[in-house]
């Protein structure tokens, strides 16, 4: 076995095989119901589920993963690409079951990185319950990537009757905040620039899927979830008003940053509400079903810091206004342009 990917890894070939039966095959292997078979594609049957679900509907998403720095504190591509898949699907109240996993490879990779990289897809997805059933490699010659890129794709079921869509928030809705924002942004940033804060601002990645469970069980008025992720909070709030078609108004002080995280921005020159998250979510709840939801999310490891930061009105339709501190309003609006590239 080589220790570094080569062209010929992508060829399809001996070397090909050996990468799959090697790198893959021992990680993966564990995470499914059957065994891996390498073939063309996946046959797999629906599991059962607990509780049950009838009449059941099908979620699928797709994404890619092109970070830089691959590793940083608190998580790396790997366990990205994996809460990635299992959040979005979870946005739309899905119960993730099935990813599949692509890779684009630099010639010259440190076998080693490949190998780390697939041990953290592995302990993401085991924590997520979901299995990983197929995938792909690709080798291109050395700058013809950089380093490595992973595509996923995800399947999940939903629940008959339930919606949730991002134009689904109406006037009165309570908007819900899992935790503290910006932590993701900062701590890749601060890898790739090589920037130290006194103290090491970790990563959020977390598969938000039992979660999301939790807060279902506990109410039907789930009307909207996001998860605040490139572009940050203020992006999703404004993504969601225009999907909608109402205000929403949030309040500053309710909204909650790291010290070392709004120290870290105000040294670079960034606002919190626009930094990226990867284990935050954002749910418009019906009023009268708040609280109930709010305690269903504090119970639960990744929603242990949630709370009510604003709400939807039926003023100012498609815009976001925050009371700021000092008892003024200011409109926040989406980011123009990229304000932390290859950031997931």
């Amino acid at each position: 076995m080589e220790d570094k990917i080569l062209l010929a890894h992508g060829s399809g070939g001996r070397l090909s095989h050996e990468l799959i039966e090697k790198v893959f095959v021992p990680h993966f292997q564990g995470l499914n119901a059957g065994s891996l078979k390498l073939d063309d594609a996946a046959v797999t049957a629906l599991p059962s589920l607990k509780p049950p679900i009838s009449d059941l509907r099908l979620a699928f998403t797709t994404d890619s993963y092109v970070v830089k720095p691959l590793f940083f504190n608190g998580g790396d591509i790997g366990c990205l690409a994996v809460c990635g898949t299992v959040n979005d699907l979870s946005m739309v109240g899905a119960r993730p079951l099935y990813i599949s996993c692509a890779f684009v490879l630099e010639e010259g990779l440190p076998m080693a990185t490949l190998e780390q990289v697939v041990r953290s897809m592995r302990r993401a997805a085991a924590e997520a319950g979901v299995q990983i059933v197929t995938g792909d490699t690709k080798v291109v010659e050395q700058g013809g990537a950089d380093q490595l890129f992973v595509n996923t794709a995800g399947l999940g079921v939903v629940a008959s009757g339930l919606d949730i869509s991002g134009s689904n928030a109406k006037p009165g809705d309570k908007v819900l905040l899992s935790g503290y924002i910006g932590d993701h942004g900062i701590a890749v940033l601060s890898r790739r620039e090589g920037l130290e804060f006194g103290t090491r601002i970790a990563s959020d990645i977390a598969p938000l899927n039992h979660l999301v469970q939790a807060m279902l069980e506990a109410s039907k008025e789930i009307h909207v979830l996001r998860d605040p992720t490139r572009g940050g909070l203020a992006t999703t709030l404004n993504e969601i008003a225009r999907q909608s078609q109402v205000g929403v108004c949030i309040y500053e002080e309710a909204i909650p940053v790291r010290d070392e995280v709004q120290a870290a921005c105000e040294m670079l020159g960034y606002d919190p509400l626009y930094v990226a998250n990867e284990g935050k979510l954002v749910a418009f709840v019906a009023p009268d079903d708040a609280e109930v939801v709010l305690r269903a999310m504090r119970a639960t490891s990744s929603g242990q810091e949630a709370r009510v930061i604003g709400e939807a009105v039926g003023e100012r339709k498609g815009k976001v206004a925050m009371k700021t501190r000092v008892g003024g309003t200011r409109v926040v609006d989406m980011l123009t342009g990229e304000m932390l590239p290859r950031i997931c």
